[in-house]
């Protein structure tokens, strides 16, 4: 170990009389420096005029843009010029023949000359370790450790970096020819992670060697056993292979043993790669002060009920326009996609099952026309040179599972404890499924889902078409993540006139219908709600009379006309509202929503008697008077404004009453639009959210999964821009000036010896 410390020290010392450490040196203080307070600066900027932050933590250091995601994308660069001479300079100069004759063992002079590299890379970590201390006095509860991880990350990776030009300087006498070849090295494992993953084989190695990206998890405040073993695996080998390079100077080895030794000593690297990797062995370490890279609680609760295996298959339609998110090329990124669950299940299996049929992608059908799907599929495999172990037909893959309710997309099934369960890709911007998505599929497995029943036959509003006033948005539009069909709840219709409530309904609803109830009907919810169950009443102020033997039972009515209001730019239908805040929470639990909660074209809500319900005003009108009038007039006339006025009039109510042993749960509304398709498309409206929080109600708080996470509390810079200023007159001028002068201070006294 001491002949060790002492070549390290010794290469450190020539190290530093070459100018090539100190240029580095000072460039990476100036990049660093200027990425880091450029941040700081601009951030305060914004909190001068009023603009909220949040979570600067990793805003500054990580993310798209971070400090450290910056610095990781230069590091490349720097390594080459440090590494080229380390051992490609005694090759040169002809002094390798003495230390190859020399008692000191090849395998100290490697490590010496790595332990040197790698005490100079501690120089990078440190520049970045006093920016971080910078910071924490700049900005409000940084996550100290969360900063940490991230130059834990760094480091580790700069010395891989570090190990791989080592064995290059080992291969030639000529500097450059190293530190090109350094960086031919990291290109091609940036690269290779890309290359042939579609041949089933090779694609497991080709993935795990990569080195792309695999600094990212601790640069978000994740350390994972995996990746620090690949890190650590990756610089053994170029050590040991720079080990092995330089014994070729000193013993007499057949070529046939030194093609052993490479293969064994890099088959042993990769075996010991592929079991690291695997999900049951990998360790997890969340650094971040939420636990942002952790499941929620919510989560966690149902991954606790899961014990046996969990298959999750993937059916990829060749012609449905996601295709490509799941094929083979794809699948190793697919699977890291679920790294969050695999933590804790490491159990789950994923299957890939490929196929063609009809599919909702017009664009592919209007660029090809003339050919029927099976030509499709083929001209598919062909132009893309896909390389699939089977392809079914439609007929074949009916025989396993019928896609056509899911319109034959790219679709999962989740299976668990011989239950099973559907998990979508979504039309938006990021099409796959989230925590919330997943944690909803999963308890499906493990809970029963809620099931809501929409009743029919009297012209109510259709969970199955599109239209404005329709409601397939919010309760069943597969395509859509929020859909509730998307977060655990099932959904289905009965015609109420003919046939009874089904018994395992959780939820009926009755949307505007706008013909009257038959008795039959009408005795059937009746039994419902004697039973304690819960229901949801929308009515329009039209046809609100069909829902009066329902609502007279409940001891409630609506206003008989149209409520209107005046305003300077909505139409007199149009009501502002206001979401009630003292809302008893043992009742509901409603989140703080910020956006209005419009209502266009609504009853007010009225108690008539007493029949042993709690009613509670969710939504109501706000302070400033309201009318009653017909529907469709476009302002509000002198006669209407004599006659008597209204304020604070309820729009939605709760009721609520224990019966059976349970709580029976009911919401009336008087304007049933506020569910259709168009409010829960609305941007910049409440609307969504407080629909979301009826049903999470009605679910006794079970769907959808609560995925919420602490409020950041990072969100404030505590330096002045005139601080700014002087720190980075301090750290892009002055520090790096102290470099150079002691660089030169160094190299002229040298030099005078």
């Amino acid at each position: 170990m001491k002949t060790i410390y002492r070549i390290a020290k010794t290469e450190l010392n020539t190290m530093f009389y070459s100018p090539v450490a100190w240029v580095v040196l000072v460039i990476f203080s100036i990049q660093s420096s200027w990425k880091f307070f450029g941040t700081i600066e601009r951030f305060e900027k914004a909190q001068k005029i009023g603009q909220s932050m949040d979570n600067l933590s990793q805003i500054v250091f990580s993310g798209f843009s971070g400090l450290y995601t910056e610095m990781q994308n230069y590091l490349y660069l720097y390594v080459p010029l440090l590494t080229m001479g380390l051992v490609s300079r005694e090759i040169n100069s002809g002094s390798i023949k003495l230390l190859l004759s020399s008692p000191i063992r090849i395998k100290d002079i490697v490590l010496g000359k790595y332990l040197a590299i790698a005490a100079y890379c501690l120089l990078f970590i440190a520049i970045l370790g006093l920016q971080v201390a910078i910071a924490y006095f700049s900005i409000e509860n940084l996550d100290l450790k969360f900063a940490i991880s991230g130059l834990i990350g760094l480091y580790l990776l700069v010395c891989t970096y570090a190990a791989i030009g080592l064995f290059m300087s080992c291969l030639t006498s000529y500097q450059v020819v190293a530190a090109i070849s350094t960086l031919v090295v990291l290109a091609g494992l940036n690269f290779i992670g890309k290359l042939w993953q579609d041949v089933e084989i090779v694609k497991d190695i080709t993935y795990f060697l990569s080195i792309a990206g695999r600094a990212n998890e601790m640069l978000e405040g994740l350390i994972i056993s995996k990746d620090v073993f690949y890190f650590v695996l990756v610089s053994s080998l170029f050590i040991v292979l720079s080990i092995y390079k330089l014994q070729t100077g000193r013993d007499a080895q057949t070529v046939s043993k030194r093609v052993l030794k490479y293969t064994l000593l890099i088959a042993a690297v990769l075996s010991l790669g592929y079991i690291t990797s695997r999900a049951p062995l990998t360790f997890y370490h969340d650094m971040t002060r939420n636990k942002d890279n952790t499941l929620t609680k919510s989560s966690l609760d149902v991954v606790d009920k899961i014990e046996g295996p969990v298959k999750i298959t993937t059916y990829v339609n060749l012609l449905d326009i996601n295709y490509y998110m799941a094929m083979p090329y794809s699948q190793n990124s697919d699977i890291a996609s679920f790294a969050k669950y695999t933590r804790f299940l490491p159990q789950i299996e994923m299957e890939y099952i490929y196929y063609y049929d009809t599919s909702t992608n017009e664009a592919l059908y209007a660029q090809n026309p003339g050919l029927n799907d099976k030509q499709l599929a083929e001209k598919m495999v062909e132009s893309q040179d896909m390389k699939l172990k089977k392809l079914y037909a439609p007929t074949e893959i009916k025989k396993i599972i019928d896609l056509g309710p899911e319109q034959n997309r790219v679709v999962r099934t989740v299976e668990y404890n011989g239950k099973k369960t559907f998990l979508r890709m979504f039309d938006d911007l990021f099409k796959v499924p989230f925590e919330k998505e997943i944690s909803a599929s999963l308890k499906r497995l493990v809970s029963n889902p809620v099931k809501i029943v929409f009743a029919t036959g009297n012209m109510e509003r259709s969970i199955e078409k599109n239209g404005d006033k329709n409601y397939k948005t919010g309760f069943n539009e597969i395509t859509f993540r929020n859909s509730l069909i998307n977060q655990g709840f099932d959904v289905a219709s009965v015609d109420i006139n003919a046939q009874n409530v089904p018994s395992e309904t959780d939820i009926l609803i009755i949307a505007d219908p706008k013909t009257q109830l038959s008795q039959g009907a009408v005795d059937r919810i009746t039994k419902y709600i004697d039973q304690g169950k819960n229901l949801m009443l929308l009515a329009e102020p039209e046809t609100n009379s069909a829902l009066a033997a329902i609502t007279d039972k409940l001891g409630i009515g609506f206003t008989k006309q149209t409520l209107v209001q005046e305003s300077e730019t909505n139409s007199p239908d149009f009501l502002v509202t206001e979401l009630q805040k003292k809302v008893d929470s043992t009742v509901i639990k409603l989140s703080k929503i910020n956006n209005p909660i419009p209502f266009l074209g609504s009853s007010g809500i009225t108690t008539t008697k007493e029949t042993g319900f709690k009613i509670t005003p969710l939504l109501k009108t706000n302070n400033q008077p309201v009318w009653e009038s017909q529907t469709g007039i476009t302002s509000i006339s002198e006669d209407l404004k004599k006659q008597p006025s209204l304020k604070e009039i309820p729009l939605v109510a709760a009721l609520t009453r224990n019966i059976n042993g349970k709580t029976q749960k009911i919401i009336v509304a008087g304007d049933a639009d506020f569910m259709g398709n168009a409010e829960l498309s609305r941007g910049g409206s409440g609307t969504f959210q407080f629909v979301t929080d009826i049903f999470s109600w009605f679910s006794n708080y079970q769907f959808p999964i609560d995925t919420t996470r602490p409020q950041k509390t990072d969100k404030k810079i505590t330096i002045t821009s005139n601080q700014v200023f002087i720190d980075k007159i301090l750290f892009i001028g002055i520090f790096p000036l102290l470099i150079i002068l002691s660089g030169a201070f160094i190299l002229i006294r040298r030099n005078r010896r």
